[in-house]
């Protein structure tokens, strides 16, 4: 049966990728592949692959995972994830929390940057900017472009990230400041 073999498939490649994600070294000094890259790639053609890979980002990233964010789009220079309004990332007013959109704003820029890097490379934030420019009601997509990255020389890159309502109104803007450099061999 079709189904089944397709659903098995599914459930083999989830189980594999959560034992990779799930080792430390697949994003630090032992792995000599992008391991997101690598995952998103497999994942993300599967029923229920970008819903398997966003959680499998929150396990490595728990705070973030609290959001519950989805990664929609994955490629080369580009992210797009989404975050539903609910009561968990609400602040006092009913909107989505000032901090949570930070998360999605540091979520949606560095996700674009991890699938961009080079397989010798790893990233940290550094820093942060975001203006808020309206209150975000409803669910809210964070997009970004960001630049080119063709070495794990040690450099600092500036990362933009425009979070929009569902009328496509800008709810806040960030800029993020991501440091790249070589992974550290042990």
């Amino acid at each position: 049966m079709r189904v089944g073999v397709r659903s098995e498939s599914t459930y083999a490649v989830a189980i594999m990728a959560l034992t990779t994600f799930l080792n430390a070294k697949a994003f630090t000094t032992e792995s000599s592949t992008n391991v997101a890259r690598n995952m998103w790639d497999r994942l993300s053609p599967l029923p229920g692959g970008k819903l398997v890979f966003s959680r499998l980002v929150g396990r490595m990233a728990p705070y973030t995972g609290t959001m519950r964010a989805n990664i929609e789009e994955l490629r080369e220079g580009y992210s797009r994830v989404t975050l539903a309004d609910r009561p968990a990332v609400r602040n006092h007013l009913a909107s989505v929390h000032a901090i949570a959109l930070a998360n999605l704003v540091e979520l949606t820029g560095n996700i674009a940057v991890l699938y961009t890097l080079p397989d010798d490379a790893r990233l940290i934030a550094a820093g942060i900017a975001l203006d808020y420019t309206k209150k975000a009601r409803g669910k809210i997509t964070g997009e970004c472009h960001c630049p080119a990255i063709d070495s794990s020389a040690k450099r600092e890159y500036e990362v933009r990230v425009l979070l929009k309502d569902e009328g496509g109104d800008v709810v806040a803007e960030g800029t993020l400041r991501t440091l790249v450099g070589p992974k550290q061999k042990v």
